[in-house]
């Protein structure tokens, strides 16, 4: 019998004052270690998470400088190994999630611990237009660096990670940049893919709905990251083909 998973909650935030101690709470009632990963958050977010902090509800780690959302998950990533967790479940800070389905991502991780279980995002009405060209076009680019369709949507803030395999793969990216990536490395790398379908929703600003996607900043980066991507995939392709040499 395999050893119980030992699973803590990882949430990267910056600037999620109106969100963060819901999102906090209601993560708590399923997995009652949080690791809050204030990724260089102005003084409404930083005083929220001061009252996270002093009730003891979270772990919470404070970045002197603005990162970048993935630089944020790989400290949290880092800390939950050093405290002796085997799974993070990664959920973003800002509301979006449906934190009802965290039961069925980790039934998902006990039954396939060697597993990433990424969220597949059902999105509703209030997702903008011009984000929805946007994830069709990285989908399409992720099926030809992975070969096939073996991650639905790899955009998607909401999944459990193996700590050790996905620090050991290695991603590049810091900024949004870091999802996509570290789901093409992971299936690289010979870890199973689940895809699990979540509702997504987008707040409006008056309920603490924020975007920090940086339409220029972030395209080129995630631009670079799917190029770097098919360059490193033809090296894939030709490992996967000689360890199936006679």
């Amino acid at each position: 019998m395999s050893a119980p998973l030992r699973t803590c909650a990882v949430i990267p935030t910056y600037d999620n004052p109106l969100t963060i101690g819901r999102v906090v709470r209601e993560v708590r009632q399923y997995i009652p270690d949080v690791i809050v990963v204030d990724d260089g958050s102005h003084a409404a977010a930083v005083e929220a998470l001061d009252e996270i902090s002093n009730q003891a509800a979270a772990l919470v780690i404070h970045r002197e400088h603005n990162g970048g959302k993935g630089a944020a998950v790989k400290v949290g990533l880092e800390a939950a190994r050093d405290r002796g967790h085997t799974h993070a479940l990664q959920i973003d800070a800002d509301g979006q999630h449906d934190t009802a389905d965290i039961p069925k991502f980790l039934a998902q991780a006990a039954e396939r611990p060697q597993a990433a279980i990424l969220g597949h995002p059902v999105f509703d009405a209030t997702m903008p237009r011009g984000r929805r060209a946007a994830h069709a076009l990285t989908n399409f680019m992720v099926l030809l660096q992975t070969g096939g369709r073996f991650i639905v949507d790899p955009q998607c803030g909401f999944r459990v990670y193996p700590v050790e395999a996905a620090l050991a793969v290695g991603p590049r990216g810091d900024r949004m940049d870091f999802d996509i990536e570290i789901a093409v490395r992971l299936h690289w790398a010979g870890v199973p893919i689940v895809n699990l379908p979540t509702a997504v929703r987008y707040l409006p600003a008056a309920d603490g709905g924020t975007s920090h996607f940086r339409p220029v900043r972030d395209n080129v980066a995630i631009s670079w990251m799917h190029a770097r991507l098919l360059f490193d995939s033809i090296s894939w392709r030709l490992r996967r083909l000689g360890s199936r040499a006679p």
